[in-house]
């Protein structure tokens, strides 16, 4: 009796111990199910409600909470505050900066679903039971009591994160990370007011063009008026403070007519198409703004500001006031001494050339052994002469010749004087027939009609008394001493210049036509290019070599322009070929007149900046943020650059 007994109790205990936790786990089933007391794990738990068929969710997909960022600043619209959060896709951060609407959404597995079926699959799912699909182990009860507590956490929810304003509001403006752990950093979202009215033009101005809008004259009417006075409002401000005290009163009305327009049509593919056309519209005048950009930024770099056109007319008047004996240059003795520092600058800017002399002699450490031999054209030789006579550039020795004192360089001699001068030439400049013209303006400088863009070819010739001289484009500032480039070991090579190529770009290939037999068979395509603007040329080798006669072959070989286009860096690529000595990048930095982004280390660093590009620095046009390491070196308070209103 006593041992059935003792069997019974251990039996009993037996039970409770295996029952006991089955009763619990399925007591605590619908709370683990509730998504309000499992917030932190979204994903997992709805996938265990809704058993086998959980996988059709992943068109959705969803955020993990470890990689969950800190909240930006969304604007959200009218569409998004009907729609209940958990059946959204997660955005990653920072994706609202370029949002755009489309038919196409991306499912978790980087494929691509158009809109409808994301909708399909998402309405699909709502509809099977209030969005569960039966999962073994749950009963109807249970589903029942999951369904009503998943429709109520969502509602709390969605009064969690919806803001209390009207839909087109902004969430969270200037919003500040509240984290104080110090490694958080700091967002905030500039001007969303002046964001969100221009969201709210474009909208009405999609409505304007639907057909069920249009119907409704009246309406019509009082959307046109409220579009005027919200463009009224928003004026040119570009910041939130800008706008005027009534912006949020327009802003409202125009609100509450979209809200009625939305009522009114109710097709979503409609909208979408309009928003395409305008899409392309936009798209159209996006690439005819491009082009008259670049073309009126060739103009622009191609025209001559009026303060620069007034200098050399009032300096001409000057130089011709002056007695003879006065107009002349002093330590004329210096220009054929070969153990001094020569430069070679060609230029019919008379400012630019101010300031390559005016830099290169206050960063030299002994200006009296630099001597700068300055060619121009006819027309601006008595402005240049005046110009270093009241403005002598310390103790450094100045020459100023014009092309006309060379008289060996004519026709006969040169082939690219004479192709220059040719009615092939003058008809691609200046003809009306531009179909036969190229396309690409660049190639349509000015500056490539005029000598004095070729005679780097001819130094030797000019300077015959001399070993060794620097070259000095005018749109270069010099920044450090250069003498250090007179004692570089060039092992034989001609010209010491610094390489411009990079992965793909500025080789050979981009400058030469490849496709031409002759150029194929003598160069190699990817061989590295360089940079005209500060070079070193040996030219007692250059003439031992005759590197000019190499010039005009290959100048008389592309009469037709077949191999390459205008210009003298490509005849510079050729002639120099295998004939050049690359310089330390540091000598020579490159891309101040045309790329804003140059390294400001690369700058400080430099010997020499090169404003190549046609952001020249003395124009209008040119960077600003680089402009002040060209102005330092003019004088605005000198008496002829006030007269002619020539300002930093």
């Amino acid at each position: 009796m006593v041992r059935t007994r003792t069997r019974l109790l251990l039996l009993l205990l037996l039970a409770l111990t295996v029952l006991s936790p089955l009763a619990l786990y399925t007591s605590r089933l619908p709370a683990a199910l509730n998504p309000i007391q499992t917030r932190d794990f979204p994903g997992e738990i709805t996938n265990q409600g809704r058993g086998g068929k959980a996988d059709k969710l992943n068109a959705l997909s969803l955020e993990t909470v470890s990689s969950l960022k800190e909240p930006v600043g969304i604007v959200f619209s009218e569409e998004l505050t009907e729609s209940k959060s958990q059946d959204l896709p997660l955005t990653k951060v920072g994706e609202h900066k370029s949002r755009v609407l489309s038919e196409v959404t991306v499912a978790a597995d980087g494929t691509a679903l158009k809109a409808n079926e994301v909708i399909k699959q998402v309405t699909t799912l709502e509809a099977q039971d209030g969005g569960l699909v039966k999962g073994a182990g749950v009963s109807d009860e249970q589903e029942k009591n999951i369904g009503s507590q998943q429709q109520s956490s969502s509602e709390e929810s969605s009064q969690d994160t919806m803001p209390k304003q009207s839909p087109a509001k902004v969430i969270m403006e200037n919003f500040r990370s509240a984290k104080t752990d110090g490694k958080t950093k700091i967002t905030v979202l500039p001007d969303v007011r002046i964001r969100n009215i221009k969201d709210q033009l474009i909208k009405a101005k999609v409505y304007l063009g639907l057909g069920s809008i249009r119907a409704n004259s009246q309406y019509l009417k009082d959307l046109r008026q409220r579009i005027r006075e919200v463009q009224k409002v928003l004026g040119d401000a570009s910041k939130d403070s800008d706008l005027p005290k009534n912006a949020n009163e327009k802003v409202k009305a125009l609100e509450q007519m979209l809200i009625k327009g939305k009522q009114m049509q109710d097709d979503c593919s409609i909208v979408v198409k309009k928003l395409r056309a305008m899409l392309h519209s936009a798209e159209e005048q996006l690439h005819a703004h491009k082009k008259q950009t670049v073309f009126l930024t060739q103009l622009a770099a191609k025209t001559l500001p009026k303060g620069l056109h007034c200098l050399p007319l009032r300096l001409a008047n000057e130089y011709f006031s002056l007695d003879p004996v006065r107009q002349q240059f002093p330590n004329q003795q210096k220009l054929i001494n070969p153990k001094l520092y020569h430069y070679a600058l060609f230029s019919d800017n008379i400012l630019a050339t101010a300031v390559v002399v005016n830099s290169t002699v206050l960063n030299a450490k002994h200006p009296s052994d630099h001597v700068f031999h300055i060619v121009t054209d006819k027309l601006n030789y008595a402005p240049m002469r005046m110009w270093f006579l009241s403005n002598p550039p310390g103790k450094a020795t100045i020459e100023v010749q014009h092309i006309g004192e060379f008289t060996w360089l004519n026709d006969n001699y040169s082939p690219v004087l004479k192709q220059l001068g040719s009615q092939s030439m003058i008809d691609y400049y200046f003809g009306t027939n531009r179909a036969k013209s190229d396309s690409n303006l660049k190639y349509r400088n000015p500056k490539y009609l005029s000598i004095l863009n070729h005679l780097r070819f001819y130094l030797p010739e000019i300077y015959p008394k001399l070993d060794k001289m620097v070259f000095l484009d005018d749109d270069i500032v010099v920044k450090k001493d250069l003498t250090g480039l007179w004692s570089i070991n060039m092992k034989g090579k001609i010209n010491g210049a610094v390489e411009t190529c990079g992965e793909n770009f500025h080789r050979y290939d981009q400058y030469l036509n490849f496709s031409n037999p002759i150029i194929a068979k003598s160069f190699d395509p990817h061989a590295c290019g360089w940079a005209f603007g500060m070079n070193v040329f040996d030219l007692a080798e250059w003439r031992r070599q005759n590197i000019t006669q190499v010039y005009h072959l290959w100048q008389k070989l592309n009469e037709d322009r077949s191999l390459w286009k205008l210009g003298t860096l490509p005849p510079g690529l050729i002639t120099f070929w295998n004939k050049t000595f690359p310089l330390s990048r540091s000598w020579h930095v490159l891309g101040l007149g045309y790329n804003p982004h140059v390294n400001s280390r690369d700058i400080e660093r430099a010997a020499v900046i090169h404003y190549n590009g046609n952001m020249k620095p003395w124009l209008e046009i040119g960077l600003p943020k680089f402009r002040s390491y060209w102005s330092k070196y003019l004088d605005y308070d000198q008496s002829f650059l006030r007269e002619c209103n020539i300002n930093p």
